[in-house]
């Protein structure tokens, strides 16, 4: 037997209160995820790989794209703050080897053999 939305109203309402007054119950809908949540998690993990991989190489662009991505996750409000202050400490950090590597050798890139 399945009841209708006017059956379950009547069988839900008090004696006292007519069918019609009487509100059917609703389920409270979840809200949804929010995409921007997500995407600014990605944006601060994406700042802390790319700032871990430009101390090693390409620091002169991936240093800079590391902390605009911290700056961009940070700004979208992420829920891994710490990931995201890394990355932008990362992409210093790529910076500043950077400044190095050009006063010290005179050139952008790494020399092992001295």
């Amino acid at each position: 037997m399945t009841l209708t939305l006017t059956d379950r109203a009547r069988t839900s309402a008090p004696a006292s209160a007519p069918a019609s007054e009487v509100a059917p119950e609703v389920a409270p809908v979840p809200a949804p995820r929010r995409a921007a949540g997500r995407e600014a998690d990605g944006l601060a993990v994406a700042s802390f790989v790319l700032g871990l991989v430009g101390l090693l190489a390409f620091n002169l662009l991936l240093g800079p794209t590391a902390i605009v991505m911290a700056l961009l996750s940070l700004a979208r409000r992420t829920r891994r703050p710490g990931r995201a202050y890394l990355g932008l400490a990362l992409g210093v950090a790529d910076l500043v080897v950077l400044a190095v590597l050009v006063t010290v050798n005179g050139t952008v890139s790494w020399n092992l053999g001295g």
